[in-house]
C-alpha cells in the first residue's frame, strides 16, 4: 500500500514500512500465482477463455481452483499452486508466465483554496454536465458510505456509460450507493487464499472502509462539498474534493494484513470494465521490472481504454531511488505541505520556548510548569527513550511531561503509553531521520512534536539540569504559514531506479496533514484505546497527495473530454510551478535547501493553469511500446505487459530517450553527446514559441534544434531534439539540474531536466 503516515498502530499499519513483498512458498508449500496467457493462442476446442484456463490448470493440479480470471487488466488467472505446479504450468502451451503474488502496502479542506480552486477560477471547470459525468475509482480500504462527502444533493441520473455496480456484504447493502457514490465493489478471494478467513468481527467483508484510508483518499479526490468541516475543531471550514462534482466508485482491495495483487488486479479489471475515467491507488510499496509488476501492467491496460492512472510515490523519503509506482504510463505523485499548521508551544523552566504541532483537543494542562523527565531516564529498557509499550515505570512518569524519541512505533501510542503509565503530556522529538518535518496528530493527551534541532536542545535541558520542568500550550490553527509548500521529507525521491532515463516523480501535490472523511468504525489515531468518533480526520502522507492530483485530473477530463491520459499529465506538469511567488526556489524540509527535480518532478501542481497549458506532450498505446522494445524487452514480456502480440522492427533504432514524455533525465555514463527527441502538440492555437533553457552546469552544454516552434492552427504537431553536450565528466553519482521552457508570450510549457553521472 502507498502508506499513508498515520500513526495507527494495528496490524495493518505495522507493515507500512516493509514495501512490495514476495509472498513466497516452498516447493511444496502453496502459493498464490498470477497466471499470464497468450488469448491468440487458445485451441479452436475452447469456446471460452476461461475454460481453456480451467483445462490449463487442471493438467498440472487436481485441486487447484481459479480464484479470478482476468479479462481486461491482462489476459489470464489468479490460483493457488506448489512452486512445483507452478513450474509445471510454465511449460503448458499459451503461458507466458506465472508470477508469485506480491502483497502492497497504503502509502498513507483548506486544500482547494491553496491550489486556487476558488470562486474566482470557478468559471474554468464545468459545474455540471461534463463533470458530473466523470468517474474517478479509487482502489483503497473501501468507503463509509454515511460521509456528507458522499451526498448526492444536486447531482442528476448516473451516467448512461456506468456500467458497474454496488455490491453487498457485512454492514453494506446496494442501497448505500446513490448518485454520487455509484459503485462500490470489495476483492478479498487473493487476501482470504493468503492469510484466511476474514474475521468480520474486526472488519467488514464488503466495500464498507473500517480503517478510514479508503474514505480520506476518495472523499479528497472527488468529496462533495461538506460546510462546517473540522477535526474537533482544527482546520475549520468548507471540505471538498478536487472534483465535488464528479462521481466516485470505490473498489476496496486493502485489509488488515494488506493488499495482495491478485485482488488489484481484480480490481483494475472491473474498473476498466466499469468506465471510470481516472484512477487513484494511493498503494505500491518496492520496485520491479514492468512485466513483473502488477500495478505496472493493470494501469497499461487501463492506460489503453483512455483512463489516467494516478498513483502515491511512496513514503520512504528521503532517501534516494525510493519511489514506487515509476511506470511511465502512471502519474506519479510526490508530497507537499499546506500554508496551514496546528503549533503548539512546548514551554521549559530554562524560559525556551518551542513550537511543534499538535491536534490535541480535550483538558488543557494547569497553567504552570510541571515536572519533566526524558523517557531514557524514565525505563529499564535500552530503548526506553521511543515510549514504547510497557517499557516507562509508572513512578517515576506519574504526574509528568515525559520527552519521547520518534521511531520504530506510531507516534500516537507513544503518547498513549505515557498516559497510560501515569504521566500528563509529552514533548514528542524528531531525530535525523525525519528532520524538521512536522507532522500533526490527534494525541490522547497534551502533547507537541517538535524538529530535530529544538529536540536536541530540549533533550539536553531535560538530561542535565537538576529540576527540569515543562508546560505544553495548544494553540490551534493559523494559516498563510511560508514558505509553503516545502517538499515533506517522507516523500519519495528519484532517481528512477527501474528506467533512469525516465524522471520520477512526475509532480507533486498537498500531502501533509489534510483534512478529509474519515469512517465511524475508527478513531482519528487509529488506536484500539481510541474511542473518539470524527466525520473528518487529518494525516498526512503521499497517499494523500494522489487523490489530490486523481480529481485534478478529473477536472481536465470534463473540460477537455477528448485529452488522453498522457495529455492530462503533461498539461498538469508543464504548468507546475518551481518557485514561491518571489521567484525564489521551492523547498525541501529534508534539507532546508531548494528542492530539485528528483523531489518535486516537474513541480508543485497548479490546476488553474492546467487547463490552458498552450502545448501538450502526448502518447499513444504505440509510444509505450516501443518504449518496451527500447528496453530490450522479449516478445513474451512484451506481452505481458499489453497483453498482445508485438514484435519489434530489428530495422528500427528505439531508445528511452524518445519517449515523448514532458521531462528529461539524462543518464550519462561517458563524455559525448545525448540526443532526445520531443514532438508538442498545440493546444491553444495560433503560435509562436521560444525556448529558454537553464542548467546548474557548465559541464553539459544543453541545445535545441529548432529554437523556435510556429504553430499556424490548434493541434498542429512540431518537433525539436534536445542534445546534452557532456564535457567533462563529474564523480558518479552526481546530479545536477536544469529546465526547458516554450513560451508564446501568454503560455509557459515548462520541463524539469536531470543529469546524473553513473
Amino acid at each position: 500500500m502507498s502508506s499513508f503516515l498515520s500513526s495507527s498502530t494495528t496490524a495493518f499499519f505495522l507493515i507500512l514500512c516493509l514495501g512490495l513483498r514476495h509472498v513466497s512458498s516452498s516447493s511444496s508449500e502453496h502459493g498464490t500465482y498470477i497466471v499470464h496467457m497468450a488469448q491468440s493462442q487458445m485451441p479452436s476446442s475452447f469456446d471460452l477463455h476461461s475454460n481453456w484456463y480451467d483445462s490449463s490448470l487442471r493438467s498440472i493440479s487436481d485441486s487447484a481452483e481459479l480464484l479470478y480470471t482476468y479479462e481486461n487488466a491482462i489476459h489470464g488467472f489468479a490460483t493457488r499452486l506448489t512452486q512445483d505446479e507452478a513450474d509445471s504450468l510454465m511449460a503448458q502451451p499459451g503461458v507466458l508466465s506465472v508470477l508469485p503474488e506480491h502483497r502492497y502496502e497504503l502509502h498513507t479542506t483548506r486544500t482547494p483554496l491553496f491550489l486556487g480552486l476558488d470562486d474566482h477560477n470557478a468559471d474554468l471547470f464545468p459545474q455540471t454536465g461534463a463533470s458530473t459525468d466523470v468517474v474517478v475509482g479509487v482502489l483503497d480500504t473501501g468507503v463509509w458510505p454515511e460521509s456528507k462527502s458522499y451526498s448526492d444533493e444536486g447531482f442528476g441520473p448516473v451516467p448512461s456509460t456506468w456500467k458497474g455496480g454496488c455490491e453487498t456484504g457485512t454492514n453494506f447493502t446496494a442501497s448505500h450507493c446513490n448518485r454520487k457514490l455509484i459503485g462500490a465493489r470489495f476483492f478479498a478471494r487473493g487476501y482470504e487464499s493468503t492469510m484466511g478467513p476474514i474475521d468480520e468481527s474486526k472488519e467488514s467483508r464488503s466495500p464498507r472502509d473500517d480503517d478510514g484510508h479508503g474514505t480520506h483518499t476518495s472523499s479528497t479526490a472527488a468529496g462533495s462539498v461538506v460546510e462546517g468541516a473540522s477535526l474537533l475543531g482544527y482546520a475549520s471550514g468548507t471540505a471538498r474534493g478536487m472534483a465535488p462534482h464528479a462521481r466516485v466508485a470505490v473498489y476496496k482491495v486493502c485489509w488488515l494484513g494488506g493488499c495482495f495483487s491478485s485482488d488489484i488486479l481484480a480490481a483494475i479489471d472491473k474498473a476498466i470494465a466499469d468506465n471510470v475515467n481516472v484512477l487513484s491507488m494511493s498503494l505500491g510499496g518496492g520496485t520491479s521490472e514492468y512485466y513483473r509488476d502488477g500495478v505496472a501492467i493493470g494501469a497499461f491496460a487501463a492506460m489503453e481504454r483512455g483512463i489516467l492512472v494516478s498513483c502515491s510515490a511512496g513514503n520512504a523519503g528521503p532517501s534516494s531511488f525510493s519511489l514506487s509506482n515509476v511506470a511511465p504510463w502512471i502519474t506519479t505523485v510526490g508530497a507537499g505541505t499546506l500554508d496551514r499548521d496546528f503549533p503548539a508551544l512546548a514551554i521549559l523552566g530554562n524560559g525556551k520556548n518551542f513550537t511543534g504541532v499538535s491536534l490535541f483537543k480535550g483538558e488543557a494542562l494547569p497553567d504552570k510548569l510541571l515536572p519533566f523527565i526524558y523517557a531514557g531516564n524514565a525505563s529499564n529498557a535500552t530503548n526506553g527513550n521511543l515510549c514504547m509499550t510497557g517499557t516507562l515505570i509508572p513512578e517515576k512518569v506519574k504526574g509528568k511531561i515525559v520527552m519521547c524519541d520518534r521511531g520504530i512505533n506510531a507516534r500516537v501510542q507513544k503518547g498513549d503509553v505515557v498516559k497510560a503509565a501515569g504521566g500528563v503530556g509529552m514533548i514528542l522529538a524528531n531525530t535525523a531521520a525525519n528532520g524538521e518535518e512536522l507532522v500533526a496528530d490527534a494525541h490522547l493527551l497534551p502533547a507537541t512534536t517538535v524538529g530535530e534541532k529544538a529536540g536536541d536542545l530540549i533533550r539536553h535541558y531535560v538530561t542535565t539540569d537538576p529540576h527540569p520542568t515543562a508546560t505544553i500550550s495548544i494553540l490551534g490553527t493559523v494559516v498563510g504559514v511560508k514558505p509553503s509548500p516545502v517538499v515533506a521529507a517522507f516523500s519519495s525521491r528519484g532517481p528512477n531506479s527501474i528506467t533512469p532515463n525516465i524522471l520520477k516523480p512526475d509532480l507533486i501535490a498537498p500531502g501533509v496533514n489534510i483534512l478529509a472523511a474519515w469512517t465511524g468504525a475508527a478513531g482519528p489515531t487509529g488506536l484500539a484505546s481510541d474511542s473518539r468518533r470524527v466525520e473528518f480526520n487529518i494525516i498526512s502522507g503521499t497517499s494523500m497527495s494522489c487523490p489530490h492530483v486523481s480529481g485534478l485530473a478529473a477536472l481536465l477530463k470534463a473540460v477537455h473530454p477528448e485529452w488522453s491520459p498522457a495529455a492530462i499529465r503533461s498539461a498538469l506538469m508543464t504548468t507546475a510551478y518551481k518557485t514561491y511567488k518571489d521567484g525564489k526556489p521551492l523547498l525541501d524540509i529534508a534539507t532546508g535547501k531548494p528542492s530539485t527535480p528528483f523531489e518535486h518532478g516537474a513541480g508543485h501542481v497548479s490546476p488553474a493553469t492546467a487547463t490552458n497549458p498552450g502545448l501538450i506532450y502526448d502518447l499513444t498505446t504505440e509510444d509505450y511500446l516501443g518504449f518496451l522494445c527500447a528496453l530490450n524487452y522479449t516478445s513474451s514480456q512484451i506481452r505481458s505487459v499489453s497483453r498482445r502480440n508485438y514484435t519489434c522492427d530489428p530495422s528500427k533504432s528505439y531508445s528511452v530517450a524518445d519517449l515523448n514524455y514532458p521531462s528529461f533525465a539524462v543518464n550519462v555514463e561517458e563524455a559525448g553527446a545525448y540526443k532526445y527527441t520531443r514532438t508538442v502538440t498545440s493546444v491553444g492555437g495560433a503560435g509562436t514559441y521560444s525556448v529558454k533553457l537553464t542548467s546548474e552546469t557548465t559541464a553539459v552544454k544543453i541545445s535545441v534544434e529548432p529554437a523556435v516552434l510556429n504553430f499556424k492552427a490548434a493541434n498542429e504537431k512540431q518537433s525539436y531534439t534536445v542534445t546534452f553536450t557532456v564535457d567533462s565528466s563529474k564523480a558518479s553519482g552526481s546530479n545536477s539540474f536544469g529546465t526547458i521552457e516554450w513560451s508564446d508570450g501568454k503560455h509557459v510549457v515548462g520541463s524539469p531536466v536531470a543529469i546524473s553521472w553513473t
